[in-house]
């Protein structure tokens, strides 16, 4: 039942990062990849500080403190940047599709590591789910925008940052907290990020926003940044990295519905069948747990 709750939890998580993505893109066109990272994890930290300060909540222990900086710069930083690189490649819902190889990636990486052993069920469920990911990529190349490969194969590469992510977090969180862990994971990448910004001139385009592209960043770093993550790793506490990781799968669904009404992307026949594959998959990687 545990695990249950955990994957529920990161199927909102995911839902949220999927509207993420269409919010995005919404702004990619203007704005460049480490100012939106800027966006979203500064005012994420800014959301997520006072509660976790408020809920006193348990730190990560001093010789943790390294580490779990390092995580955060890992994905907070490194992974997010490459994200928002690939995003103003490629459409919402594509980025979010090879995004959806996560599965895949987490799976190998905690088999590799030693953490989490493989079974039948989950390689079947991963696997349909990614083959879903890949013949929608494949079959809608047509309708792709010019060089949409450069940035699926950018989101792939990047999801490798997610996958180490998910799979080391774990031990960090159960020596402190969900939220703890969190905090000084996403304020590492925060500070990084500002620093790098205020050396490229990203820090200064914020000056230049107006109020629609402001209402969005408030957006991609309150629900994209600090809500979607409590909820992360809040399910990372309480289920499987591998099977966390398959509720990803549904962020191209949340992707595409806002990035239609947003930017006009359609919605195409070959989405919605690697959509169809993608949830089967997830169902048969997360049913009969024990």
């Amino acid at each position: 039942m545990g695990e249950w709750v955990g994957v529920a939890i990161a199927l909102v998580s995911s839902s949220l990062g999927g509207t993420a993505a269409a919010i995005t893109r919404y702004l990619a066109g203007n704005t460049d990849p480490i100012t939106l990272a800027i966006l979203r994890w500064g005012i994420g930290f800014l959301c997520v500080l006072p509660a976790a300060v408020l809920l006193k909540v348990k730190w990560p222990q001093r010789r943790d403190w390294p580490s779990v900086a390092a995580l955060g710069f890992c994905f907070f930083g490194v992974f997010f940047v490459l994200y928002n690189i690939a995003i103003s490649y490629t459409t919402a819902a594509r980025a979010s599709l090879a995004l959806a190889t996560l599965p895949l990636h987490t799976m190998v990486v905690g088999a590799l590591l030693g953490i989490e052993p493989l079974t039948v069920r989950k390689l079947l469920g991963v696997g349909i789910a990614v083959l879903g990911v890949i013949a929608a990529l494949a079959s809608g190349l047509s309708t792709a925008p010019p060089g949409a490969w450069r940035g699926e194969l950018i989101m792939t590469g990047a999801v490798l940052c997610m996958a180490f992510y998910n799979v080391w977090s774990r031990p960090f969180m159960q020596r402190s907290s969900a939220l703890g862990f969190l905090t000084v994971g996403m304020g590492t990448g925060a500070a990084a990020l500002i620093m790098v910004g205020s050396v490229t001139g990203s820090v200064a385009a914020l000056s230049h926003f107006t109020p629609p592209p402001w209402i969005a960043g408030l957006y991609l770093g309150i629900a994209g940044g600090a809500l979607a993550f409590i909820l992360w790793v809040k399910a990372l506490e309480r289920a499987t990295p591998t099977r966390i990781a398959n509720t990803m799968t549904v962020n191209p669904v949340a992707a595409a519905l806002l990035a239609t009404q947003l930017v006009g992307e359609p919605i195409t026949p070959n989405l919605v069948l690697g959509l169809v594959a993608v949830f089967a998959g997830i169902w048969i990687a997360t049913s009969k747990i024990k």
